[in-house]
């Protein structure tokens, strides 16, 4: 019983210490995203206008730069550009950008899932503490009825 209520304690410890980083990871992601001071373009399919600060008004300011640079390149990526083609140079850094951007909406997502994992620990420790705890008070009361 020891064992279990040890195990306990450490998939709990740990649960915590995952919530507490993936939530450290996500203000830190969102505060230095929105120190760019980007604004999710006009003309966007969703959140027009919005700060991109989060993972959705990074997502919908990727979508519309690539939108963007389809339009000035004749839909025709930085690889299917001639070298020498001065729209070359819009569509890597069309690229970069957005390349950037889905990166930073990556980062919240595995921020997310460690809280999720760390919940799920901590619940999970919490429960075999409970499993190993002595069952002795309990047969005291079932004794006395």
């Amino acid at each position: 019983m020891g064992t279990t209520r040890t195990m306990g304690m450490v998939v709990a410890v740990l649960g915590v210490l995952m919530v507490v980083a993936g939530a450290v990871t996500y203000y830190l992601v969102h505060d230095e995203l929105a120190s760019e001071n980007i604004t999710v373009a006009e003309d966007a399919d969703f959140l027009a206008g919005d700060a991109v600060d989060g993972p959705f008004s990074a997502y919908a300011e990727a979508q519309i730069i690539g939108k963007h640079a389809e339009e000035s390149t004749g839909g025709l990526t930085y690889a299917e550009l001639d070298r020498e083609d001065p729209l070359r140079d819009v569509a890597m850094n069309a690229s970069f950008l957005r390349a950037s951007l889905f990166t930073s909406v990556v980062a919240f997502g595995v921020a997310a899932m460690a809280m999720g994992v760390g919940l799920a620990f901590l619940l999970t420790g919490v429960g075999l503490m409970a499993a190993g705890r002595p069952v002795v008070a309990a047969d005291r009361a079932r004794a006395t009825v």
